[in-house]
């Protein structure tokens, strides 16, 4: 190493920064810092995710600070820094668009050369279910309020689209997620798609996927993209699997498989959990 820093003062240095924090980021809880032959593994869970997750981290050769360039001269401030940029990937979406590899019961997540998370051209995001409204006495102050189930995704029954299972799951109670896929535009229109999903049982382990809809002439790697984001919905939430009824091509490719009593379903945690020393 060009640093002058030992392996050992690195590594007790990035373990005594991360878990004297623990919470990277909103949902991000550090469990532990491991060192392997080549670097480190900060492992993580995830909101309400089964899984559990680790990101690599190698050991510094020339280390600068990540937002001014400037040259790091201690192993604490080195720490600092990958605390700093871990939390920034993971508030931007590391968990859904980082690759994935199982190694050692963890979720390992590459940060460098994610595929996109849905295709080129769109986009796919929640179906607000809140809106802002301006008060009467204070013109500048605004107030936050659901909207009534009977009013909610109004824009995608405006282009076509049948909204009346997942405003039932809104009035219910029952919704876990619903989402919609539009163009990727100054104007984010037309509305190309939705999925949406719903508590399967009372302690919320499972959600079924009930809804996955694209437009006709909408590719269907876009149905794919919103079924996905769907699962990973599900499993923040804390659903051990999703099932449903529905039967379309891209539900195999995503993992889903057929159950004894008819249906699909896919388990969310894809790691078996690391062994502990006496369990």
């Amino acid at each position: 190493m060009t640093t002058g820093w030992s392996r050992e003062e690195v590594f007790a240095a990035l373990r005594g920064c991360l878990l004297r924090v623990r919470v990277l980021t909103e949902g991000a809880f550090v469990v532990d810092v491991v060192a392997e032959p080549y670097g480190m593994l900060v492992v993580f869970r995830w909101r309400k995710d089964p899984n559990t997750y680790a990101v690599e981290v190698a050991f510094p050769t020339e280390p600068r600070n990540s937002v001014i360039g400037e040259p790091m001269t201690s192993p604490d401030e080195w720490a600092a820094d990958v605390g700093y940029r871990l939390a920034e990937e993971l508030a931007t979406g590391l968990v859904r668009r980082g690759r994935r590899t199982v190694r050692d019961g963890y979720v390992v997540l590459g940060v460098r050369d994610a595929p996109d998370p849905w295709p080129a051209g769109f986009y796919v995001s929640d179906v607000p279910l809140i809106s802002l409204r301006r008060g009467f006495r204070l013109a500048r102050r605004r107030t936050v309020v659901p909207v009534a189930a009977s009013e909610a995704g109004s824009w995608l029954a405006e282009a076509g689209m049948d909204v009346t299972v997942p405003r039932r799951l809104v009035a219910e109670n029952r919704l876990v997620c619903w989402l919609q896929a539009y163009a990727d535009n100054e104007r984010g229109e037309p509305f190309v798609g939705q999925a949406a999903a719903s508590w399967e049982d009372a302690p919320r382990t499972t959600a079924r996927l009930e809804l996955a809809h694209v437009q006709p002439g909408v590719p269907p790697q876009v149905r794919a993209a919103l079924v996905r984001v769907v699962i990973h919905e599900a499993a923040e939430a804390g659903a051990l699997r999703v099932v449903t009824a529905l039967d379309v091509p891209e539900l195999h490719e995503l993992g889903f498989r057929p159950l004894d009593g008819g249906g699909l379903a896919l388990h969310t945690t894809v790691a078996e959990p690391p062994s502990t020393p006496g369990g």
